[in-house]
């Protein structure tokens, strides 16, 4: 049983030792340069537009719908012309004073008719347009009085299914809806005056006087149409077949050769009228077999994937469609897309059809199946994407609908990188951008005090908070880029809104009924902070110096790490800003002087019973802790006073935590001030882990440890390196063979381990100092060769501590080729100078404490 319990857990063991190295492997930390990073987001993009270029246009259908109506229409239109023609000229022309009294009437009814459809026939498109308008309009004016009625609603179905528990309660009530009735109202009344009072709208022009309104709506109008037509066309037929089945054209005289023709003459016309008459009921029932039983319009908006609300817009655009065939080429509405469709209307002048062409959009947009299509014909129209931002700017209550479909459009325009830039190059992008964050502060009339933060939520009739958020998402799309990042940080104004939305206080932290909007808003706004503050170059550092310093910054970050535990992705967005600002040596300064922030790191760091989830934000504060302590005496001091340094010892057990806690304990042995020589000493009980660690296989881990090693082996006295070595099981001619292994496996420098061989060397010089034993056993397993292969290797990539991108920061006081020159002459001159003298003027790396920077 034990040892079934004993080898489960083994397993176990294994299993997260994978996973932990998977994913030190995937995460990317300062001290190592990134690289490939573009070309991995560039080949996903790529796969996923080539995967989205053979979807299937649903509108489509409807185009070659409208090519056949116009066939059909322009064949009876052509036989009606000619008809037309035949008995104006032929008929009335040549026959008029010999024809029969009937077929004068007949000719002249059918010539009246057919004028009369024709006529109906070329305006019946331009009621229907019209109609369109209106029931868009109607839905527009819907979706503003939605979000009021429905919280009216809400609190209705309340108070009539909650029991009454006093007449307080009740009178309370009543004032409530007292209120929202009044809201109502009033907000109907701001509706009223904000219609457009100097233009009439086509649906509510009053045609005739004393009429009844009802009469004259446009879908009335264009039904009247519709039905004159076909009752126009079926008096058509009736006539024509009437006169050729009964044949009665009258006599004509023996002799008679002006009336000879008058027979032929007459059927030709009967004839034509009645291929036309008939070719025009063909098409209508076609139309009324494919429009009204076949549901086309239903199935191409279901195809779509729009809501029933758009079936107007697919309505509109068949129209358009069968307008453009019938007015030009039959194949000119061939040309018509849905995408290119809605991008007109967004340019148009009307509110209505702006609205139509933005809904169109984001349905498209935010699709998995038509967006990719549809992004890239955005991107590709300047003006379209300079209307959506544009309509950022438009904050009247009857916009807000268009406003947020212009927002989620760009949202999602902005995540393909080439979108991006141009969305960013567009004359004030930014600011309209901005206008999207509804938050400001109070305006203080003193000097030396900072006005209340006053962030806008949900209004009754708008929503701020919704807009708030889709700013930032826009934002953190928009800062993938870096130079995005230096538009974003040159913005007046855009960064402290930003850092105003970080803010988040216990109570919502630790409140478990919290909004997800809420907490995601502070999401968003910690990854855009994430995103500029990792920017590299010197737009990094000038960003990273404007976030540094507005003074709220820390602080709501201190917040997030201390009363997020509920909230562990908060915590590591926060931690990982704490990172990236203290690449600046002045900025780390700042971090570890405000209060809590050191304290709080450390209890993530090494906090006990954490969830396994919670693996990555420990990372993430060790990484943060490495770099406070890095090259500023005043953090390790901080930290060495915190009481951490034997929990510190202790985390090198751990796998998860050993890589920065190595990292973190080699730091302070560096940086600290030499009165803490006493405190530090407490780092030799770490000493047995750090060679076991040295001896490992994965290289992160082995250059961590090699590394400490370096640094904290000089707080041992030779008997106390005896007893270490001797507690670990290891000899020094085992730990000697080991470096020169390590040189020998990594004859160039490595990305990932840049510092490997730096560590090697600086341990080998420690082995060797006044050691002439080990001295000759690193000769004979061949030392020198390897240091000389370092001197023809060695790169930049060696010289600096750690890397912002590919840029190196924090270049090492002592070069590399001076560490190799010190070992070098250890081992050539050895019997003849005390090494100690040797190392005085050469390298000051090993004095008892290295107070400078490396």
């Amino acid at each position: 049983m034990e040892k079934g319990n004993s080898a489960e857990g083994a397993g176990n063991v294994t299993l997260q030792i994978q996973e932990l190295k998977r994913l030190s492997d995937a995460y990317t930390t300062v001290f190592e340069p990134r690289v490939s990073v573009e070309k991995r987001e560039s080949s996903a993009e790529n796969s996923s537009t080539s995967g989205s270029n053979n979807v299937r246009a649903p509108e489509k259908k409807l185009t070659l719908f409208a090519l056949r109506l116009a066939v059909l229409e322009k064949s009876a239109t052509g036989l009606g012309t000619l008809g037309f023609i035949w008995a104006t000229v032929v008929l009335l022309g040549g026959f008029a004073i010999s024809l029969e009294k009937t077929d004068f009437w007949f000719i002249t009814i059918i010539l009246v008719v057919e004028g009369t459809r024709i006529f109906s026939r070329s305006h019946e498109l331009e009621w229907q347009h019209q109609s369109t308008s209106s029931i868009t309009d109607a839905g527009r004016n819907s979706f503003q009085l939605l979000r009021s009625s429905s919280r009216l609603l809400v609190r209705v179905l309340k108070a009539v299914i909650q029991p009454i528990s006093s007449v307080a309660a009740q009178s309370q009530h009543k004032r409530e809806m007292k209120g929202e009735v009044s809201r109502k109202a009033n907000f109907e009344n701001v509706e009223k005056k904000k219609q457009p009072s100097r233009r009439w709208k086509s649906y509510d022009v009053p045609l005739l006087p004393y009429v009844a309104p009802w009469l004259l709506l446009t879908k009335n109008i264009s039904r009247a149409l519709h039905w004159l037509q076909i009752v126009s066309a079926t008096a058509c037929v009736i006539l024509s077949l009437y006169k050729l089945i009964n044949h009665g054209f009258g006599e004509v005289a023996k002799g008679d050769t002006d009336n000879r023709n008058r027979k032929p003459a007459l059927l030709i016309f009967y004839s034509l009228a009645l291929a036309e008459a008939l070719l025009f009921l063909l098409e209508k029932a076609y139309w009324e077999a494919r429009i009204i039983y076949g549901k086309l319009l239903e199935q191409v908006n279901e195809e779509c994937e729009f809501d029933p609300s758009n079936l107007p817009s697919v309505r509109r655009f068949f129209y358009d469609a069968y307008s453009r065939c019938l007015n030009g080429s039959i194949f000119d509405g061939l040309q018509m897309d849905m995408v290119t469709f809605a991008m007109d209307l967004l340019a148009s002048n009307s509110a209505d059809e702006q609205l139509m062409g933005a809904q169109i959009l984001r349905k498209f947009a935010t699709s998995d199946r038509f967006c990719n299509d549809t992004l890239q014909k955005i991107g590709v129209t300047f003006s379209t994407m300079e209307r959506l931002v544009e309509i950022l700017n438009w904050k009247d209550l009857q916009e807000e609908e268009i406003r947020q479909a212009a927002a989620e459009i760009l949202s999602k325009l902005a995540s393909k990188k080439q979108n991006s830039l141009r969305v960013a190059g567009i004359p004030g992008a930014m600011e309209s951008i901005s206008s999207l964050l509804y938050t400001s502060r109070r305006s203080s009339n003193f000097w030396d005090e900072i006005g209340d933060r006053n962030i806008t939520f949900d209004h009754e009739h708008y929503a701020f908070w919704n807009f708030s958020h889709l700013g930032l998402q826009i934002l953190k799309k928009l800062a993938r880029d870096h130079d995005n990042c230096g538009k974003i940080g040159s913005t007046r104004g855009l960064l402290p809104k930003i850092i105003d939305f970080s803010h988040a206080e216990e109570r919502l932290l630790r409140n478990e009924s919290a909004t997800h909007s809420q907490i995601m808003t502070v999401k968003r706004s910690l990854q855009v902070i994430k995103m500029l503050a990792s920017t590299t170059g010197t737009t990094g550092k000038q960003l990273r110096q404007d976030i540094s310093e507005i003074v709220f910054t820390i602080s709501n970050i201190r917040n997030i790490l201390r009363y997020g535990e509920k909230h562990p992705d908060l915590q590591k967005l926060g931690i990982e800003i704490l990172t990236s600002l203290a690449l600046e040596h002045d900025t780390a300064e700042r971090i570890g002087g405000t209060g809590g922030i050191v304290k709080e790191l450390l209890s993530i760091f090494l906090r006990e019973g954490m969830p396994d989830e919670n693996i990555l934000v420990r990372t993430a504060a060790g990484e943060a802790l490495t770099m406070l302590a890095l090259d500023s005496s005043k953090n390790c001091l901080r930290i060495l006073k915190s009481g951490a340094l034997g929990k510190l010892v202790s985390a090198l057990q751990v796998p998860s935590l050993r890589q920065n806690a190595a990292r973190i304990l080699r730091n302070l042995c560096t940086y600290s001030g030499d009165d803490c020589f006493l405190e530090l000493r407490g780092v030799t009980a770490a000493v047995p882990t750090v060679l076991k660690g040295m001896m490992s296989t994965e290289d992160k881990l082995q250059e961590v440890m090699v590394g400490l090693a370096a640094r904290a082996f000089k707080f041992m006295t030779p008997e106390e390196s005896k007893i270490m070595f001797a507690r670990a099981g290891i000899k020094e001619a085992e730990l000697a063979n080991a470096l020169v292994l390590i040189l020998r496996k990594y004859p160039e420098p490595q990305v990932k381990i840049p510092k490997v061989r730096r560590f090697v060397i600086e341990l080998a010089i420690w082995m060797m100092r006044d050691n002439e034993t080990n001295i000759r056993f690193m000769k004979k397993l061949g030392l020198e060769k390897e240091l000389q292969n370092v001197l023809d290797t060695t790169s930049e990539l060696e010289s600096f501590n750690i890397f912002s991108g590919t840029v190196g920061l924090t270049r090492y006081k002592t070069s590399i080729h001076s560490l190799v020159d010190t070992a070098l002459n250890l081992m050539g001159d050895a019997c003849d100078l005390h090494p100690a003298s040797i190392l005085a003027p050469k390298c000051p790396l090993f004095a008892p404490f290295a107070t400078q920077r490396e």
